[in-house]
């Protein structure tokens, strides 16, 4: 071996090398559950804001897929179902660190980024101000 050589230390293989363009490549920073934005939401007035700050987050930082279901646990080999459970986690992290705690009540036990993504279009993005809850239809006044 050179003295130049780009192999990790333990590098023994492609699965040794880091890609950071990997959804599942989770950033050392990235594991500290603290909010992505500064917006929270807080029900239906600011929930097109707070989606469209999220999603920029999320993008930026390659998770997107976690919530719009291009990254299922599905798609992966069976080999990554590990890695993708941990990047679920951290993006189940950032969107409840970032919601109200009102509404954090009633996603705190979605176990899947992308069903706390969906729940919460279904429940606040409502033109009219109504929020869907339970089957039921409420106006908020």
């Amino acid at each position: 071996m050179t003295g130049g050589s780009t192999d990790p230390p333990s590098g023994s293989g492609k699965d040794d090398q880091i890609n950071f363009d990997d959804p599942l490549y989770i950033h050392p920073s990235d594991n500290v559950v603290t909010s992505i934005i500064t917006i929270k939401l807080t029900g239906n007035e600011n929930f097109r804001l707070w989606r469209s700050s999220i999603s920029r987050v999320l993008k930026a930082r390659n998770k997107l897929g976690f919530v719009d279901g291009t990254c299922k646990k599905s798609s992966v080999d069976e080999s990554k179902k590990t890695k993708w459970d941990t990047a679920n986690v951290v993006v189940c992290s950032w969107l409840l660190s970032s919601i109200s705690d009102s509404i954090y009540q009633s996603q705190a036990y979605s176990k899947v980024a992308e069903d706390i993504w969906e729940n919460l279009f279904e429940t606040y993005n409502k033109p009219d101000g109504s929020v869907k809850s339970s089957g039921s239809m409420y106006i908020m006044c």
